[in-house]
């Protein structure tokens, strides 16, 4: 039975990230294999969504049946208004490349983030994350609890950088 995963990750990484990389690729392939994980939610942001993506990409050149899938809190104009050209090039590309795309929202408000991380959360089977536990007041350890509250199992990739 195909499964699902999401990701959702600070947006900001410090130092050299291959071993991150190299560790979300071999664990992705893992699910892959191992628990017919086949669909992959992401979110859209900068840094750990984005590593996400281009991830399961990555694995999709290998893995064809998998499939990538960005659920967004707002227009595509609104989420990168304040991100640099390398920033939105590389979410542009990556839009072009995904499976589906839905927007939880037409327009940016006060909370469409916390819509669109439940809707991640909603969707999955599994949920990898980089989180660091000390920042319990993010996004992230938000969707984090979500996920917890659903009792599906929690990947942090935190401490692999």
């Amino acid at each position: 039975m195909r499964k699902s995963a999401c990701f959702t990750g600070h947006r900001s990484f410090s130092g050299n990230t291959t071993n991150l990389e190299t560790r979300l690729y071999d664990i992705l392939e893992r699910a892959i294999i191992k628990k017919d994980v086949a669909d992959f939610y992401t979110g859209g942001a900068v840094e750990w969504d984005e590593l996400a993506a281009r991830t399961v990409l990555k694995l999709r050149e290998v893995y064809p049946q998998i499939e990538l899938h960005l659920i967004l809190p707002c227009s595509n104009e609104e989420q990168t208004a304040k991100w640099t050209e390398e920033q939105k090039t590389e979410f542009y590309r990556i839009l072009k490349l995904a499976n589906s795309i839905e927007y939880t929202s037409e327009h940016y408000y006060n909370g469409c983030m916390k819509v669109r991380n439940a809707r991640l959360v909603e969707l999955a089977d599994f949920c990898f994350c980089f989180w660091d536990a000390n920042r319990q007041r993010s996004g992230t350890a938000q969707t984090v609890r979500m996920a917890q509250r659903k009792k599906i199992m929690i990947v942090n990739f935190f401490w692999a950088g």
